[in-house]
């Protein structure tokens, strides 16, 4: 395994900032205020001669309960797991006793701790230096991480003294396995999923709707699979939308849909389906992922409004049935297995791979049963299909007038290809084409013997 470099600092230091300039992403969601990141956010540092994971973690405020205490507790477990901490400080606030006490919670854990002065620019370098010599470092690291002004020192000095990795040790990173998308309005149960799929308080829980602001990502293994779940932040209705944070959060979850390969829609029982959720499921279909819906917070639901929240999904949700439906309690763990099955199935219906003999067959049975409605007179024909994509599935008809084909024919060809091949929680997308005639060109072209029959009967003609 790659040795561990966790940032840790107060609130609004550029910890995220410096984490997306050692990675050379956009992963960390970075904004101009305190206490936006609060769960841990991994990713791996190639700049240097060796690479290394680096763990973003939320800012430490010393608060003992709430957000604060759930955020520290994050911290606290990237302390533990990292071989090396760079503790982030503003050049531009000074120091503070925030610093003191997180620096000597950092020199309790024994870990080597780098000390890095971030937004050194636009300050006098030489005095912000002078005071930060006071916490007993040997060496301090200036540092503008928004500009990159510092960056190689500090990688250099990470490197020294990091644990060696032996290469032919390392195996072979594993493909992120299944991408799936935990999505939903806030403080459904999101980040509650997540870990208890996981076993552990690897994201921060709380009833407070919107304690997730970033998308995080988090490997699972189950049942010899692999998968990547992505926790994402609770979107609301847009006109109730006014954070600028907010506005990032639900852009970010919009990309954790398009990235994943399916997307697990979640709805609070007790509510039933809301207009938001039907608008969150549309956003999937725009997508073309895999879709499937998870009813939480189902037990100790009350019998009448189990049915409720049921009557609500078939009523609303009609132009979503290919999805399946699951109930689950993820505070407690029922029907995570149902969960997992459903999920497994959609992923396979996704990027089921088809051949052009078998699309051609089932388009000839589909014409045979049902033929589209007649086009002034004439009926569009189709000839053949061949696969245009997965993920989801592409079919891609040719035929003659498929320029009128009516929607609802549309849908009864989706309906039977989905029936026929078992495809279950996925859209399927066809695309028609207008064959053309390979005579076009030739209509007036004839064989040197078709011409010389033509000339041998026009010769009969005039005799006669």
């Amino acid at each position: 395994m790659l040795p561990v470099v966790a940032l840790v600092g107060r609130p609004n230091v550029g910890k995220s900032t410096l984490f997306n300039v050692l990675t050379r992403t956009r992963d960390a969601l970075v904004a101009d205020m305190p206490g936006l990141t609060r769960d841990r956010h991994y990713g791996v540092c190639r700049l240097g001669e060796r690479e290394f994971v680096v763990v973003d973690t939320g800012g430490l405020t010393g608060e003992k309960e709430c957000i604060g205490a759930l955020t520290a507790q994050q911290a606290q477990f990237a302390i533990d797991e990292a071989d090396r901490i760079v503790f982030v400080v503003d050049a531009r606030d000074g120091l503070l006793p925030q610093d003191r006490n997180i620096l000597d919670n950092l020199r309790r854990s024994g870990k080597p701790v780098l000390l890095a002065v971030n937004k050194i620019d636009g300050v006098d370098e030489s005095a912000a230096m002078a005071e930060f010599s006071r916490m007993g470092f040997s060496a301090s690291l200036p540092l503008s991480a928004t500009n990159g002004r510092g960056v190689p020192g500090l990688l250099e000095a990470i490197l020294v003294g990091l644990p060696a990795v032996d290469p032919d040790a390392l195996v072979e990173s594993p493909d992120d396995g299944i991408r799936v998308a935990i999505i939903g309005r806030p403080n459904v149960g999101k980040s509650t999923l997540i870990n208890r799929l996981l076993g552990e308080d690897r994201l921060v829980v709380s009833d407070v709707a919107g304690t997730t602001r970033d998308s995080i990502r988090v490997r699972l293994e189950r049942d010899g699979k692999r998968y990547t779940l992505i926790d994402t932040a609770g979107v609301r209705r847009r006109a109730r939308v006014e954070e600028a944070v907010e506005k990032f959060s639900v852009i970010k979850t919009l990309q954790s849909i398009a990235a994943a390969n399916v997307v697990v829609v979640m709805l609070d029982a007790a509510e039933g389906v809301s207009e938001q959720d039907a608008t969150l499921i549309g956003y999937v279909l725009d997508e073309g992922r895999a879709l499937v819906l998870a009813a939480n917070k189902w037990d100790g639901l009350p019998t009448y409004d189990r049915e409720q929240c049921k009557s609500s999904m078939l009523r609303k949700l009609t132009f979503v049935a290919f999805a399946r439906s699951v109930t689950i309690s993820a505070l407690h763990g029922s029907g995570i297995a149902e969960l997992m099955k459903a999920i497994n199935r959609a992923h396979a219906s996704a990027t089921r791979e088809f051949g052009t003999a078998e699309l051609t067959r089932a388009v000839e049975k589909a014409y045979e049963s049902y033929q589209p409605p007649l086009v002034r007179g004439h009926a569009p024909k189709l000839r053949f299909a061949h696969p245009g994509g997965s993920n989801p599935p592409t079919i891609v008809i040719h035929g003659s007038r498929t320029k009128h084909i009516a929607e609802s024919y549309k849908r009864y060809l989706e309906n039977f290809f989905r029936k026929r091949f078992k495809l279950e929680g996925t859209p399927v997308r066809i695309e028609f084409r207008e064959s053309e005639n390979p005579f076009a060109d030739k209509k007036n072209v004839l064989t040197e013997g078709q011409q010389k029959k033509r000339r041998r009967l026009m010769k009969h003609v005039r005799k006669r």
